[in-house]
């Protein structure tokens, strides 16, 4: 594996979202002096949180799975995770509700979730559930540790026994015609499959092999921090700060001091100078190639997943068919995909995550009522030519209709909007095409052929979140910053 060269002794790590921090505890178990810095006033990046009027907000991520990554990450500082969280695991891990008005619960638990399906939908998608699980379980055990977590210096470190039996496996095949093989119910399928999205990928166009993002959603367990998502990044900076980083809030990078091939020395916007002997850059991706005055060499251009518009609200009215995260599935699936992937367009008939984390967290409200946040995917920026400043409104007061026009009754009337997230409001937070989820993990831009966390010419910089290796979403941005660190330490 290669490792940055020289000295390594004090690490400057900018960017205090999960992948910084978690660069920064294992740094700092390997015994490295380091120095965090975030242009925010808070950590947690894309998984952040706000509060306001008595009531906490989850601006960025919503689902927590993996929680084993975390307890790796405070392992390195010599703590673990139950001593500065407290997880609940959510069962179900999602509500689903369908346009012909059917529901579903969807249970990570093996014996819970198929006796749910055995009811919806008879003993024959039962015994593909059963066996759907099992190649899940398949999937992610033959790519956790060889091609999730693992650096790659180039893509002959693909071939492993376990490439063949990743292919044997149909890791390489389609995912939505793998799970078809197992599931026959076009309801059941979309349980196993909608994951894809949070990859920026149409199923029926993503490979097997992420699969093993269903794994985690609907194996693995979904879990939520007590007093929020934002709870998650506040724990992880106090135990590096308790280990000895020093952890630097509004202070913004401008520029990285460089001499020859090494950088030696951060500037930031109020003039400071913070030397360093070797630097992770856990930032945006463009943000920290703009940093570097350099850009990814590569044959194709990047390319970017969908967006989403979100809205950021509270009621005084409860509707009892809210679990902690419910979708509403729209009657079309193929064609929503079409449209915000490949046309640039809204969607037609939408699909929406609804989450309401006082379902299980009521004490995120001190007045009472409940915080409801409603997503809708969309397309990113670089593929929608929308007017967001105009279309933004209209759009709002129609996905809350349609909220209603699917059982939700008052909902429109009774959602109290604190703010409505646009593609426009994802740029001007700095992501790239207007875009909360990065990189899309196209083939071209999954592991060894995504973006690599070494920086050619630079000989002691190294990258780390969502759009390095090894992508996207809480437990990806996690071992980033373990892969990150290692390119430091060698370890």
């Amino acid at each position: 594996m290669k490792t940055v060269s020289g000295p390594t002794d004090h690490v400057v790590v900018i960017g205090a979202g999960l992948a910084g921090l978690s660069t920064t505890l294992h740094l700092l178990g390997a015994g490295r002096r380091v120095t965090l810095i975030e242009q925010d006033e808070q950590p947690g990046g894309r998984v952040g949180q706000r509060q306001a009027d008595g009531y906490s907000v989850d601006t960025g991520a919503s689902v927590l799975t993996m929680p084993e990554l975390l307890d790796e990450a405070f392992a390195a500082v010599g703590s673990s995770t139950v001593d500065h969280l407290r997880l609940e695991r959510l069962d179900p891990a999602y509500h689903a509700r369908f346009a012909d008005g059917s529901t579903i619960a969807v249970h990570t638990g093996a014996e819970a979730m198929e006796a749910e399906i055995r009811a919806v939908a008879g003993p024959r998608e039962a015994d593909g559930y059963r066996r759907l699980r099992r190649w899940l379980t398949e999937l992610y055990a033959v790519q956790k540790d060889h091609f999730i977590g693992a650096n790659f210096d180039s893509p002959l470190g693909l071939l492993r026994p376990e490439l063949v039996k990743l292919a044997a496996l149909g890791g390489f095949g389609s995912l939505g015609g793998k799970v078809g093989r197992f599931l026959h119910d076009e309801r059941v399928r979309r349980l196993f499959s909608f994951q894809s999205l949070y990859a920026g990928l149409d199923p029926m166009r993503a490979i097997g092999a992420y699969g093993v993002i269903s794994y985690m959603d609907t194996v693995g367990g979904v879990y939520y921090p007590r007093g929020g998502m934002g709870r998650v990044a506040r724990a992880m900076a106090d135990a590096a700060e308790r280990a000895g980083a020093q952890l630097r809030f509004k202070t913004e990078a401008a520029w990285l001091e460089r001499v020859s091939d090494r950088v030696r020395a951060v500037r930031t916007r109020a003039g400071e100078r913070i030397e360093c002997d070797a630097i992770v850059l856990a930032t945006e991706l463009t943000g920290a190639y703009r940093l570097l005055g350099t850009r990814p060499r590569r044959p194709l251009p990047l390319r970017f997943s969908p967006s989403a518009v979100v809205l950021h609200g509270r009621s005084e009215r409860d509707w009892p068919e809210l679990g902690h995260h419910t979708i509403f599935f729209g009657a079309a699936w193929a064609r929503t995909f079409q449209e915000i992937i490949r046309d640039g367009s809204l969607m037609s008939d939408p699909s929406l995550l609804v989450t309401k984390p006082t379902a299980t967290d009521p004490g995120l409200s001190s007045g009472g009522g409940q915080v409801i946040s409603v997503l809708a995917p969309a397309p990113n920026l670089h593929t929608g030519r929308i007017d967001w400043e105009r279309v933004g409104p209209a759009y709002r007061d129609e996905l809350l209709a349609t909220l209603e026009a699917r059982g939700l009754t008052g909902f429109a009337g009774s959602f109290q909007l604190d703010e409505l997230v646009t593609p426009r409001d994802w740029e001007a937070r700095g992501l790239a095409a207007g875009t909360p989820f990065s990189l899309a993990h196209t083939f071209t831009q999954t592991g060894p052929f995504r973006p690599g966390n070494l920086v050619r010419d630079v000989r002691n910089v190294v990258l780390a979140g969502c759009g390095t290796t090894p992508g996207v979403g809480i437990p990806p941005v996690l071992i980033s910053g373990r892969l990150a660190a290692a390119r430091v330490t060698g370890a």
